[in-house]
């Protein structure tokens, strides 16, 4: 988009130079019509370099709205995947494994302790000699239930595959397995899916985007295939919720 605007601010000038050497040099029958059609081209280059601004300021404002979206259903995918891997040990890659297990999961709350036993072995081997050993002790003291404490009474988890703006009825992509056999998963969406609607230039120079702030590369993800974490590729300026 510079390159149009340097472009069209060089051409503004250079009629406005033509501008000034008819006023010297064209005779004056024909200047006023000639001057008529020069300001009018500068007015529309005007027009043009204001409009092709603004509508990357309205991108940008319509992008962050979207983003924000989008990163909090990814962030519910990954809360509701954290509990979903420490009560059944692996990630799911199926969203309607996840709903269910939201739905319906009681979750132990436990309190580990440590007591001393009888080590029956080492006594034997002590000839009688009562030898102790100490060993760890897990209560379950209560339950939880997942869908009220991530969803606070909501329903909200019925619908996070839905990435919910942009292109009609998109969905999340949701992988999951292993990585030297620790468990990994990743959430994403295409950029284009979410800004579909908006100017393709537009659309494409974002998807190339690896700033700091906002989100780096084509897709808005949380989770990784590629290395352990659960982390979104956004900026902190993005999430409303971290």
């Amino acid at each position: 988009m510079l390159n149009v605007i340097i472009a069209i601010v060089v051409i503004i000038l250079l009629t406005i130079g033509i501008v000034w050497l008819i006023d010297k040099f064209v005779p004056k029958k024909i200047k006023p019509v000639i001057n008529i059609l020069l300001w009018a081209l500068i007015i529309y280059l005007a027009y043009m370099t204001f409009m092709s601004v603004y509508k990357e300021i309205q991108f940008n404002q319509l992008k962050v709205k979207r983003y924000q979206a989008v990163i909090e259903r990814l962030i519910d995918i990954r809360d509701a995947q954290l509990v979903y891997k420490e009560v059944n040990g692996e990630y799911t890659d199926k969203f309607e494994n996840l709903i269910k297990f939201v739905d319906t999961a009681q979750v132990p709350i436990t309190q580990r302790r440590d007591t001393l036993v009888l080590d029956e072995e080492r006594t034997r081997a002590f000839g009688g000699v009562e030898t102790m050993k100490t060993i760890t002790l897990i209560d379950t003291l209560s339950y939880y239930s997942v869908k009220d404490s991530l969803f606070k009474g909501t329903d909200r988890y019925k619908t996070m595959m839905n990435v919910g703006v942009g292109k009609p009825g998109a969905i999340f992509d949701l992988k999951a397995g292993k990585l030297d056999e620790i468990p990994v998963f990743e959430a994403s969406v295409d950029k284009a899916i979410v800004l579909d609607g908006e100017e393709k230039y537009l659309i494409e120079k974002e998807k190339q985007a690896f700033s700091i702030a906002g989100v780096k590369g084509p897709t808005i993800k949380i989770g990784s295939m590629e290395e352990v974490s659960t982390s979104g590729n956004w900026g902190k300026d993005l999430s409303t919720k971290e």
